[in-house]
Formats: C-alpha cells, sequence, structure tokens
C-alpha cells in the first residue's frame, strides 16, 4: 500500500525499495530507468524521483553510461527507518529483527542511565504515563495500543538521555518495535514481567537512580533477545 500523500513515486518506491532490499536485485544490478518508468507505468521525472530517494537511503547509484546501480548492502544506510521498515517485511527479517535488538542492548541501558541524570520533571511524568498506558493496554490481545506507548516510552529515554545522538535513534527504536508488532513476532499479550520492569524503570529515572535504571533496561533488552529466540530464531 502508498503511504497517502507520498504520490506515483511513493508507489514506485514501495515496489522497488523491498525488492532491492530482499535481493530480488542483487548488488551491482543496472536498473535502466527508462524500462522501470513503463514497468510503472509512470513519467520518466516521477521514475527519477524514485531514485533520488533510493539514492538518498545509499540503496543504488547513479552512473552516466551506466544506470542506476544497486549498491552493495555494506553501504546502504541501516539506520534509515524506510529500510528498515523493508528490511523487517522480507526473509531477512529474522536478522535484521536480532541485529536492531542487539544496537538496542547496547545503547538503551546507557541512554537510561543518562535520563536518570538529566530527565526533567516533565519527562519523569510523561515517562510515567507511558509506562501506565502499558500496563492498561498489556491484556486482551491489545497489541495495538500496547505498541502506541511502547513506542513513546523509548522515545522519552532516549530524548531524557540529553544525547543527542542517543536521540537520534528514536526511529531506528520505533521501526524495531513496530515491525515486531506488526509481523507478529510478539506474543498475543505482552510479557507481564516486561511490563513491570518498564514501570519500575519509569521509578528509576524518576528517582535518579542512574546504575538501576541501566540494570533494569538491560533486563528488558535482554528479555527482548529471549523472545527473539522463540518467536524468530
Amino acid at each position: 500500500m502508498t503511504t497517502p500523500g507520498r504520490g506515483l513515486h511513493g508507489h514506485v518506491l514501495d515496489t522497488l525499495g523491498p525488492a532491492i532490499t530482499a535481493g530480488e536485485y542483487p548488488p551491482g544490478s543496472v536498473l535502466r530507468t527508462d524500462e522501470l518508468a513503463q514497468q510503472f507505468d509512470v513519467s520518466r521525472s516521477v521514475m527519477r524521483e524514485a531514485v533520488r530517494v533510493l539514492e538518498s537511503m545509499h540503496l543504488v547509484e547513479s552512473r552516466r553510461r551506466v544506470g542506476v546501480t544497486v549498491r552493495p548492502k555494506s553501504e546502504w544506510n541501516v539506520y534509515d527507518p524506510q529500510v528498515i521498515r523493508w528490511r523487517l517485511a522480507g526473509a531477512d527479517r529474522p536478522h535484521q529483527l536480532r541485529s536492531l535488538t542487539v544496537l538496542r542492548s547496547a545503547v538503551e541501558p546507557v541512554a537510561a542511565g543518562l535520563a536518570a541524570k538529566n530527565a526533567t520533571a516533565q519527562q519523569c511524568a510523561e515517562l510515567t504515563e507511558c509506562a501506565l498506558g502499558m500496563v492498561a493496554n498489556s491484556r486482551g490481545h491489545r497489541l495495538e495500543q500496547y505498541l502506541f506507548h511502547d513506542v513513546a516510552f523509548h522515545r522519552v529515554i532516549l530524548n531524557a538521555s540529553g544525547n543527542e545522538m542517543f536521540a537520534r535513534l528514536g526511529d531506528v527504536v520505533a521501526e524495531v518495535l513496530t515491525g515486531r508488532t506488526h509481523h507478529e513476532v510478539m506474543f498475543e499479550d505482552p510479557d507481564p514481567a516486561a511490563v513491570t520492569l518498564h514501570v519500575k524503570l519509569a521509578e528509576a529515572v524518576r528517582e535518579g537512580d542512574a546504575a538501576r535504571a541501566e540494570e533494569l533496561t538491560r533486563e528488558i533488552t535482554v528479555g527482548a533477545l529471549q523472545e527473539l529466540d522463540i518467536l524468530a530464531p
């Protein structure tokens, strides 16, 4: 489905992007824009716009007298939320989920420790509100509602760390949590122990206990990896 407001080039991207990240066009493949424009029944200008977006993600590069060439996976912008979304929709999902969850386990505990030192009163209140929202939606197969509060919770942690690099990972973490839910790499209801850990983490941040906040976050990410062992081996 094309994202509303993205127009014809969005339709092209929603087909071509996942095809590239799924390996249907291996690295080194040359994409002929004229042929693709005909295939997607769009103008050359629309096709060029789609290619520009793919270039910005480092999925392809344009070469004079050659065409549009698919770049090696090692050169892709793997932090781009759209690239993450496409990869999670393909056969590479288990590896991608594990890779991103390992990233979370390296970053989020440190961010939580910093949040305990730097969070404002407003951020502490937001964190508590998010945790309570997770509790309220943790039973009864309300995964979409739970996801909303879960994403917001982790964004607050990253922002409250006071580190702009960590804060920029908010979209990455959001894509991981969203992909895990939408591709059913979740139990029917969230793990009660994980929900409780989020509540305790909100309390640790509010109390300024950096060591406790870091420890609790590490438990959350370890639990997420253990879930992947069961649901996406």
